[in-house]
């Protein structure tokens, strides 16, 4: 086994187009669940209808680039308003199924056959983002130290990539730190408290919703981009609950937290994947025990008990801090500060009333 080229392959894997393209889409969800407290189970479907926005406007109606963008962004704001008017009002639990059900309904209407002459139905669109990558600035050729090599297509969609991560963190900072983003963790803490002080709770969540939204549209643009293609399955549930995992991962409700968890797993899934292979063909582990085919699921079970041990011994994420946020859910669903900081609370009354 070289570990020199795992080493290689997870690194590549680590800070290229997939890995910029998660940490965009988890920060919108970090804005949503970290921030706010809104269990979005479906943010793979902004991630759709950003990707569809791009695709269909260049694709199947021969508009710009630029239009598309603007569609997709348009078309994720219409969802979050969707969603957040008949559900912002109750519980977080209505929310988390009305966002994995819409999730679902929008991947089986675009995949559906009377809407195949507009989303190409199951086999999708191609071939869309020829414009994006004529602006490439960059020469064609290899570009990298030893084995952290890319090609300057690829490099060009990580500079983009990276770049709005960059922004979108930057930003993040800005709004957390506002009276606004302090609001939305007062909404996150106790809603009815904030609601008490006279804030208009369901104003602040679906502002909050329609933003974390626009950003997983962005990041759906970015994957449609790189790949240069769409198919309605590939914007699975899965890739939410891959959110979820990076988010957990890096630590909800921090501001770097989607951009760590993004690194870390990429890194550790193709660490794991290059290493049970060179294993497998080294002989140390025998085909009969595991073979290639097996190494795509095996792989996500060792990422999975790797986080059920950081949730065990951290459970606020590598990040995140445990006397601010906890990954519990209280009655309503939303997460809630450490069980000792209200006790402390109480103590105090206790002396006081004493």
């Amino acid at each position: 086994m070289d570990i020199l080229v795992i080493l290689g392959d997870a690194g590549r894997a680590a800070l290229g187009p997939q890995a910029a393209i998660y940490a965009l889409a988890a920060i919108g969800l970090n804005i949503h669940f970290g921030y706010t407290g809104l269990l979005n189970l479906g943010q793979v479907g902004f991630m759709l209808v950003g990707a569809y926005g791009v695709a269909i406007t260049v694709a199947t109606f021969g508009g710009p680039l630029w239009a598309g963008v603007l569609v997709g962004l348009a078309c994720a704001v219409v969802l979050a308003i969707l969603l957040g008017i008949p559900t912002l009002r109750l519980r977080a639990d209505y929310l988390a199924i009305a966002t994995i059900a819409a999730g679902e309904v929008l991947r089986l209407t675009y995949n559906a056959g009377f809407a195949q002459p507009v989303t190409g139905g199951v086999y999708g669109l191609q071939q869309f983002a020829g414009s994006f990558y004529a602006t490439n600035p960059i020469s064609p050729g290899s570009y990298g130290v030893g084995r952290l090599v890319y090609s300057e297509r690829d490099l060009w969609v990580m500079v983009v990539g990276w770049g709005a991560v960059a922004l979108a963190t930057l930003g993040l900072f800005l709004l957390i730190r506002s009276p606004w983003g302090r609001v939305l963790r007062s909404v996150r803490e106790d809603e009815d408290a904030a609601r008490s002080l006279g804030k208009n709770v369901f104003g602040y969540k679906m502002q909050s919703l329609i933003l974390g939204g626009v950003l997983g549209a962005l990041g759906g643009m970015l994957l449609a981009v790189d790949t240069q293609a769409v198919a309605p399955n590939t914007f699975n549930p899965v890739v939410t609950f891959y959110l979820y995992t990076l988010l957990i991962l890096g630590g909800a409700g921090r501001v770097l937290g989607p951009a760590l968890g993004s690194v870390i797993f990429w890194f550790l899934l193709l660490f794991i994947d290059s290493a049970l292979l060179q294993a497998i063909g080294a002989g140390y582990i025998p085909a009969e025990v595991l073979s290639p085919s097996d190494v795509g699921a095996l792989r996500f079970a060792l990422v999975g008990l790797a986080l059920v041990l950081l949730l065990a011994f951290r459970p606020a994420g590598i990040l995140g801090n445990p006397r601010e946020m906890r990954l519990e859910a209280g009655a309503a669903g939303t997460p809630r500060r450490r069980r000792k900081s209200t006790q402390a609370g109480s103590d105090r009354e206790r002396g006081v009333a004493r």
